[in-house]
């Protein structure tokens, strides 16, 4: 019995290939969307994991580097970089993704004001990644440096504050959301 659509290896959409851009436009109503309960939970999780990273590398990891040694510190903080990148990237993404989805389609109840707020403090965490952590990161790639180490401490206070805010503000929005 034939449905009278059609799929293609090229198209997981059915009809023509060249179809697919209308239900990009115009959702079919059997399309499965997470839910903006669902996209709440996740970036709940996701906010909460990268808030406790955070602060274990505030705490006891980036104070640590001063006792690597000079020999072998360079090579440490390459491998430190490379491993950590798939520790936070995927999170980050996440986090940074749904963020926006709630901003777009916040879950009924809790209005777009915090999802906005949550996002303005996102985009202050990466702006404070790229303006001081991967700065401090490059120059102790070159070996230790003391005045960038205390530097990179110091301004990482920026990002664990702000994620701590952000869990809090996440925390809110999923009660807030499964309320209503």
């Amino acid at each position: 019995m034939s449905t009278g659509r059609q799929f293609s290896l090229l198209s997981p959409y059915p009809g023509k290939p060249s179809d697919c851009t209308s239900y990009f436009i115009h959702p079919s109503p059997d399309l499965n969307l997470p839910e903006p309960l669902e996209i709440a939970l996740l970036h709940t999780l996701a906010t909460i994991y990268m808030t406790g990273l955070i602060w274990f590398v505030q705490v006891v990891h980036y104070p640590l580097k001063a006792f690597v040694g000079s020999p072998h510190f360079s090579a440490y903080h390459e491998a430190h970089k490379n491993r950590t990148a798939w520790v936070v990237g995927p999170p980050m993404l996440i986090e940074a993704g749904s963020a926006l989805w709630l901003t777009i389609d916040p879950p009924g109840g809790a209005g777009r004001f915090y999802p906005i707020v949550g996002l303005t403090l996102l985009a202050l965490i990466w702006i404070s990644t790229a303006r001081f952590s991967i700065r401090y990161h490059n120059i102790l790639s070159h070996g230790f440096d003391s005045s960038s180490h205390q530097l990179l401490v110091r301004t990482n206070w920026i990002r664990t504050i702000l994620w701590t805010i952000r869990s809090f503000l996440a925390l809110f929005l999923l009660h807030s959301a499964h309320g209503s």
